[in-house]
């Protein structure tokens, strides 16, 4: 969470100068030779058969739209903003996983969702304070990054995780580089070193969450997503001199007693 909070940083102090295709183009340059070795060193060149093309294409679909609309937000939003949106995500998961999965959710755990929404409520002040476009952008890229979460649980009955690994790459970069070089800007010597460091940041993001849900289960690393909030908000105070106001605060705060509430429900309905 530390490392995805700092590529977010970067990202932020790029998007300020570069258009946001061209840094999601470069960063999925990395990505995708990094997804290409890791599912070449597990299954070798089998990993290029999918048995479910259309939903691989759709899930890198679904993350390519999510990167890029967080990135166009940390042009105009203070990191810590667009991260409590981000939150939500968890519990965008459980409600599209119930008509996508065929997963059952009980009553309680309805409640923490819409709990959750009130959350975002407060954030939005509707009624105190016109609602900015921008401020609704990082909530649709948290609905994407759930619709690309549950498609991944779908994709795994189907492809291995080196396979689903290797598309989600070639989708992107396959996308990306149809449209980057309509918009590109020559990157400053700087530039590129902070487009380096941020695909840099975001394998080893990636890295460690593979790692560590090869050493424990996905529902108990849960709770660790909402450290993100913490990392969003220190990070962005050092290097952007930016803080929550008050009711993004007490909003975070509501979303993710939700979210924690929801994820105790699940683990106490599968405790045998």
């Amino acid at each position: 969470m530390v490392l995805f909070a700092s590529m977010d940083a970067v990202s932020k102090h790029l998007a300020a100068g570069l258009p946001v295709i061209e840094i999601l183009w470069v960063r999925y340059v990395f990505f995708f030779l990094f997804g290409m070795a890791l599912a070449l060193r597990l299954e070798g060149w089998s990993a290029f058969k999918t048995n479910a093309p259309i939903l691989q294409i759709t899930r890198g679909l679904a993350l390519v739209t999510e990167i890029g609309l967080f990135t166009y937000a940390f042009r105009y939003l203070k990191l810590v903003d667009a991260h409590v949106m981000a939150a939500m995500t968890p519990l965008m998961v459980m409600a599209l996983a119930v008509p996508m999965l065929g997963e059952k959710v009980g009553i309680r755990r309805w409640l923490a969702v819409s709990v959750g929404f009130l959350g975002v409520l407060v954030i939005l002040r509707p009624g105190m304070a016109a609602i900015a476009p921008i401020q609704i952008v990082p909530l649709v890229a948290a609905a994407c990054f759930a619709l690309y979460l549950v498609l991944t649980r779908m994709a795994a009955r189907h492809d291995s995780i080196g396979t689903s690994t290797l598309y989600t790459g070639i989708v992107g970069f396959v996308v990306l580089s149809f449209v980057a070089p309509l918009d590109w800007q020559a990157p400053t010597p700087q530039q590129w070193g902070f487009l380096l460091l941020a695909s840099l940041l975001g394998i080893g993001a990636h890295v460690s969450v593979i790692k560590a849900l090869s050493l424990s289960e996905a529902s108990a690393l849960q709770p660790f997503n909402y450290t993100m909030l913490v990392w969003a908000t220190l990070i962005g105070f050092l290097v952007f001199d930016d803080l929550p106001d008050h009711f993004t605060v007490i909003g975070a705060g509501i979303i993710v007693i939700s979210g924690l509430y929801a994820w105790h429900r699940e683990r106490t309905r599968s405790t045998p």
